[in-house]
This record gives C-alpha cells, sequence and structure tokens, in this order.
C-alpha cells in the first residue's frame, strides 16, 4: 500500500488533508481553523510523502517532522499525522484508538472550550452570569473554563488593571505584559468568588489566565485564590502564540502555590515537553493534537507525564468536528492522569451537516461516547462538503 497524493483545501476557513493511497482508502483531518495559511506548509510535505506505506506512521512521521516548529507551524505536520492514522484504522477495520493500545475509558470527558459563552463584560456579575448560563447548557459540562486576565479584554475593560498600556486586539499575537494593580488583582480574586458561589463544589471550575503575567503575580493570584479549590490556572506566562516554554519560571510559581498550573498548548514535539515534565514545573500539561506532532505524540507525552505525576487536559478549542473526532480516539487511549479536554465544535454550523458518524447528541453528562467505527469514527460526506470548498480546490474529491 502506498500513498499516491496528499490535497488540501480549504472548507471554509478550516484547512483539510486529504491523503490517496494505491488501494482506494483515504485519511482526512482537519487543521486548527481558521489557519488558511497553512496550505502551502502542508502541500509541501507531499514530496516527502509519496510512495511511502501510510500504515508505517511513525516511518512516515520521520520523513516530516523536522518541517513543523512551535504553534502555529507545527500543524501542518500534526494533521498530517492525524490523516495516516484514520487510514491506518481503516485498513485494519479498527477505530484509532485500537491503534494506540486500546480503550482505558470507553467515555471521554470534555469541558466548554469552543461551547464558551461570551461575556457580556468582566464584572464578578458578569462571571457570575456567565457561570449560570453554562451550566443551563444541554451538555451537561462537569468542568467550565473561563478567561480572565491577560486572556480577556478585562485588561482594558476594567481600570487601572495593570501597570502598562493594553494593546488593541485580543490574546493572540503582540501579548499585553505588566505588573497588575492591587485594584486589577483584587477584581480577578472578586470576579473567582462570584463564580465559584454559582460552580460550588459540584463543577471545577479552571481559568484560562494569559500569557502575560508576571511571576511575582501570577503567585500572589495562585494564592489568593487556594480557598476556591480551582481545577487550574493556565498559561499565566507562556501559552497561545509564544513560541518558548520559560519552564524555570512556571516552576517557581508551581512550587509557590497549592493551586494547580497549567500549560503547554503551544508546544511541538516531546521534546519541548522535557523541561517542563521532568523539571515537573507545571502540574497539567494541556498539549493541542493540531500543533503537538500529532495523537500518538500526545499519548507518549502524556504517558511520560503520568511517570512524572503531572496531569493533562488536551487542548483543542478551535480544531473542529475532524480535530473532534481525533481528540476522542486518542483521548480513549490516555493513561489514568487524563482528565479531559477542550470541546470543539463545528463552525460554521454547516460543518455537522457535511460530517458522519458523531454521537447525537454529541455531548451528554459532560462526556463524549468513544465510537466503534474504523479510523477516527467520522467521514465527510463530498457530495455535500463540495459546496463549501473554495473555488480553486473544486477537484479536491476528484
Amino acid at each position: 500500500m502506498k500513498i499516491t497524493d496528499l490535497r488540501c483545501a480549504l472548507l471554509g476557513q478550516s484547512p483539510v488533508v486529504r491523503i490517496i493511497t494505491d488501494a482506494g482508502i483515504d485519511g482526512y483531518a482537519q487543521a486548527e481553523t481558521w489557519k488558511p495559511f497553512l496550505l502551502p506548509n502542508i502541500l509541501a510535505l507531499k514530496e516527502l510523502l509519496i510512495g511511502a506505506d501510510p500504515t508505517d506512521v511513525e516511518r512516515c512521521m520521520r520523513r516530516i517532522r523536522h518541517r513543523g516548529g512551535f504553534k502555529p507551524w507545527g500543524a501542518a505536520v500534526s494533521v498530517v499525522e492525524m490523516a495516516l492514522w484514520d487510514i491506518a484504522g481503516k485498513v485494519a477495520g479498527v477505530p484509532v484508538y485500537k491503534l494506540l493500545g486500546g480503550k482505558q475509558r470507553d467515555r471521554v470527558r470534555v469541558y466548554n472550550g469552543a461551547k464558551r459563552t461570551p461575556l457580556e463584560g468582566f464584572t464578578p456579575q458578569d462571571y457570575a452570569r456567565n457561570c449560570e448560563h453554562m451550566l443551563g447548557q444541554p451538555e451537561d459540562f462537569t468542568i467550565l473554563k473561563q478567561p480572565i486576565g491577560f486572556h480577556s479584554k478585562m485588561r482594558r475593560e476594567v481600570p487601572d488593571f495593570f501597570y502598562g498600556d493594553p494593546e488593541a486586539g485580543d490574546h493572540h499575537g503582540q501579548h499585553d505584559r505588566g505588573l497588575l494593580t492591587e485594584r486589577g488583582l483584587q477584581h480577578m480574586v472578586d470576579c473567582v468568588a462570584a463564580m465559584k458561589e454559582v460552580c460550588g463544589d459540584r463543577i471545577g471550575l479552571a481559568l484560562d489566565c494569559g500569557p502575560g503575567w508576571t511571576v511575582p503575580d501570577a503567585i500572589r493570584f495562585a494564592r489568593a485564590v487556594e480557598p476556591f479549590n480551582l481545577l487550574w490556572l493556565e498559561d499565566l506566562l507562556t501559552g497561545d502564540y509564544a513560541p518558548f516554554v520559560n519552564a524555570d519560571s512556571y516552576r517557581e510559581v508551581t512550587r509557590s502555590t497549592a493551586t494547580p498550573i497549567h500549560t503547554g498548548e503551544q508546544i511541538y514535539l516531546r521534546q519541548n515537553y522535557k523541561d517542563l515534565i521532568e523539571g515537573k514545573s507545571v502540574n497539567i500539561i494541556g498539549p493541542d493534537p493540531c500543533d503537538v506532532g500529532g495523537i500518538a505524540e500526545l499519548k507518549w507525552i502524556a504517558e511520560y507525564a503520568d511517570l512524572h505525576g503531572i496531569l493533562v487536559a488536551p487542548h483543542g478549542t478551535a480544531n473542529g468536528l475532524l480535530g473532534l473526532a481525533a481528540l476522542v480516539q486518542m483521548s480513549a487511549a490516555l493513561p489514568a492522569n487524563y482528565i479531559g479536554f477542550e470541546y470543539p465544535v463545528g463552525d460554521p454550523d454547516w460543518w455537522y451537516d457535511i460530517v458522519e458518524g458523531l454521537p447525537d447528541p454529541i455531548v451528554c453528562d459532560g462526556h463524549i461516547d468513544v465510537p466503534n467505527r474504523p479510523g477516527m469514527g467520522v467521514d465527510l460526506i463530498p457530495e455535500k462538503a463540495m459546496a463549501y470548498l473554495a473555488p480553486e480546490h473544486a477537484g479536491f474529491f476528484d
């Protein structure tokens, strides 16, 4: 069995990969949504894969791993890896989790992720109302994650929030950084108190915090919220599109508080987790299969983290429905340090019309049942998907 072609097309704004074989079995995968700039990077891998056996996934990956990098550039390699596993599962006639060692759980826990309801404002009352709304959603999430600090517009909306001049835009790109004012720090503690009043002890609350915090502020805030038993504080120092880790700084924060500290969504490959894991610099890591190098890469990292007493809560908020399928297959096979992954949704809604194989409803009681269909468990429906292809990619399904 050999790879005869690798194609990449935009479905809406989502790069979708199709790997074609001489056996008539194709593999599909989706890069993180809203990354159309990755198409040339993905297509550049074609020459390295033509003629290879796609079921020798690791052998194929050794040909292309050097072409990736920290988020967002690792996505090109990662999406190809997931399409290879889709083929391998279809050839074997088994779901991908069987090829990753088998199920360790029949359903996987998810948290709100892309299902997060936008905040109306950034007062404690706004956060409380938002949590109430989220708890009323049909998914019955058991974990909620809320944006706060530099991972929100709070830095602009709350007067005298920090000693600095906030940049325009959201948290991506040029990061705002600076020392928090006493007022800014206390405002966030008040927001946490308001959310916990709603969530109580029946719903786990996590906070997406940064990046942009100074080490002293991160320590002060983490200690101040210790009485609220938060699940974690995420990406305080680095994260998102920051192409570095600062494991030594994270270690200083982690060792200073009982509040769990989390990071890792921007990291590419296992080698770049060594300092975080071996130094026990965080309590929880959050690799993204669409950025870290794929699902087998993430499983390896999760197992190594488990050896060091570190938990894993994979990132995945913008990975779309094909990415959701990959997350489910992978998470079913992760060790017992798995908490839950960040739930992706179809964006736009027509994605739900062009993909088959997902449970209906997808999430029940905060979990997704693991499907037993071969490969990643879902399929694109070409005759329906063609309507949403970019005009220049009209031949994608030919």
